[in-house]
Formats: C-alpha cells, sequence, structure tokens
C-alpha cells in the first residue's frame, strides 16, 4: 500500500493493518520528512485517544491529514502508533 499526497509517496508498506475501512501504516512506513506533529486530538469510543500529524510536501502542507493511536486502549493495541489518512491524502495499492 502506498500512500500519496501531493504527487508525492509520504508512507509505503506490505504490512498496513484496515481498520474500519482505513489502511494504517507501521510507524516506519512513513517518510517523516514530510510529518510534523500537530496538536489536534481526538477520542474515539473503543481506540481511545488520536493524535495527529501535518503533512508538508514542498511549500504545500495539508493540516491535521494524519492520525495515530499513541496509547490505545486494549481493543486496538495491534494498531498503536500506526498511522492512518484522510482529507485528500490517497492510499492504494
Amino acid at each position: 500500500m502506498k500512500a500519496i499526497w501531493n504527487n508525492t509517496v509520504i508512507a509505503e508498506s506490505n504490512n498496513t493493518i484496515e481498520v474500519e475501512g482505513n489502511q494504517y501504516f507501521p510507524p516506519e512506513a512513513i517518510n517523516s520528512e514530510f510529518f510534523q506533529l500537530s496538536d489536534k486530538h481526538t477520542v474515539c469510543s473503543w481506540k481511545g485517544r488520536a493524535s495527529y500529524f501535518h503533512l508538508q510536501v514542498g511549500e504545500e502542507k495539508n493540516g491535521d491529514a494524519a492520525w495515530f493511536y499513541p496509547h490505545p486502549k486494549a481493543e486496538a493495541e495491534k494498531i498503536k502508533n500506526y498511522v492512518a489518512f484522510w482529507n485528500g491524502v490517497e492510499v492504494k495499492e
């Protein structure tokens, strides 16, 4: 699987985990140069508290376009620190 934004591959892995229709990429699969930690957090009733990343490719910024669970609830432990995308990021094989 590849995550692509602004014509750039920002994450790539053969070991993603699908949860609720989203592909979660292992932390080592992201190209960290394009990720900036955000202050945003949301809460999922069964996964726990999500943290977010802004994406920046060249001069283009996509705010809060990636999320992950640094301390998930027990039911979501398998996606701990795995990263998922939305907001215009294309995820495909």
